[in-house]
């Protein structure tokens, strides 16, 4: 049985640095602070729109592939195990893993790709410090300004601690990597960019790598992309297949996929949670403070593990990512954000609600972002239909 009992290096949201704007209904008696948070990251629009949203196969492609909605569940649960056996705040890991992808355009890494290519044309001095449209700056931006609910503040009003996990889970920001939006923000709620993040915060972004590693395998042995066999010469995740194969030689595929799964990723989460414990002693880390100031990450994998882990992501590289078939989706998808993109340039018009009432007060380079903003907010489908619609004008 586990101790849930709190560590001293871990998140105390009864020390939380607050929210950004001053709350008239105070609920803290009833409901935590974190409690709220994740509240009102499911309630938000931006969260339901991931169950429409690609990870790896395009939204239609078939119902059991993962969106972006079950893979960001996935790692919340990751995140929440790791972050119980470490003793650090569970909900704290929780919700930043829920976010964590919440400024994902359409199609994936494929929409995030052809947005930076847009929006590169319109950069310049100040402007995307960096290059980029940047899934995590944009992430940021739709959690503190573009989601509208409330009538007291823009955006959703969270936690110092949950927004500081968003923007620095995958580690600290040097000036050169920040994106404009997180220069504006942060010159109003300092998130101590330069700094690493929580150990919360570090744990919900191990527990994404496991997450994908493992869904992606099945999503691509569920796909035909490549075959069971084509694993037994990696490390680990072809030793338990086989183990698997020799103990139980007539099973049924769909079971065996889920048994090393369960395996693989047990192993990775169990290893995480040793060498994070071998870490924070090596590390004489004592207090939430020395975790911040500690010059390297802490919450990672082994060697051993790191190896597979590696071992992993490179096959999945060449026979799932840059296998034909998504290939095919990558290009088509690149294709819809393009021309969407290049449409609504030549005709803002056709962009609606509050965004058309931002155009005529726009620049060039205004127009820019605010054309990126509303592409990133479509999922797979939105943005197929509008992208029919934009040829037909064109």
């Amino acid at each position: 049985m586990i101790n849930f009992e709190l560590a001293a290096f871990a998140v105390d949201e009864e020390k939380s640095r607050g929210r950004l704007y001053r709350e008239l209904y105070d609920d803290s008696k009833y409901r935590s602070v974190f409690g709220r948070d994740r509240d009102r990251i499911i309630n938000s629009s931006a969260f339901r729109r991931l169950q429409y949203k690609t990870q790896v196969f395009v939204n239609h492609s078939g119902d059991h592939y993962r969106t972006r909605l079950t893979h960001s569940l996935e790692v919340a649960q990751i995140a929440r195990w790791i972050a119980g056996a470490l003793k650090v705040n569970k909900d704290l890991a929780e919700i930043v893993s829920l976010a964590h992808d919440l400024g994902h355009p359409p199609f994936g890494h494929a929409g995030e790709d052809a947005l930076h290519e847009k929006m590169k044309e319109f950069g310049g001095p100040g402007f995307n410090q960096g290059f980029e449209f940047s899934h995590n700056a944009h992430t940021l931006k739709l959690i503190t300004k573009i989601e509208t609910r409330f009538i007291e503040f823009e955006g959703l009003n969270l936690s110092w601690e949950m927004l500081e996990g968003v923007v620095k889970h995958n580690g600290p920001l040097p000036d050169e990597k920040m994106c404009e939006y997180i220069l504006e923000y942060n010159s109003k709620h300092d998130l101590d960019l330069k700094n690493f993040a929580s150990l919360e915060a570090q744990i919900s972004a191990i527990a994404d790598d496991i997450a994908y590693n493992n869904h992606d395998i099945e999503d691509g042995l569920r796909a035909e992309l490549f075959m069971i066999e084509d694993l037994f010469s990696l490390p680990l995740i072809g030793k338990i297949y086989q183990e698997i194969l020799e103990k139980y030689p007539n099973i049924k595929q769909e079971m065996l996929v889920g048994e090393a799964k369960k395996r693989l990723t047990l192993a990775m989460v169990v290893d995480v949670i040793e060498n994070t414990q071998k870490n924070l002693i090596t590390e004489k880390i004592q207090s939430e403070k020395d975790v911040r100031q500690c010059k390297k990450s802490l919450v990672n994998f082994s060697a051993e593990m790191e190896i597979a882990h590696q071992a992993i992501k490179k096959f999945l590289m060449k026979n799932m990512y840059r296998h034909q078939l998504v290939n095919d989706m990558t290009d088509n998808a690149k294709k819809v954000i393009g021309t969407l993109f290049d449409f609504y340039m030549n005709s803002p018009q056709g962009l609606p609600g509050k965004y058309s009432q931002l155009v005529e007060i726009s620049t060039k380079k205004d127009l820019a972002i605010l054309i990126s903003d509303y592409i990133a907010g479509m999922t797979d489908r939105y943005a197929i239909n509008n992208y029919q619609l934009a040829i037909n004008k064109f």
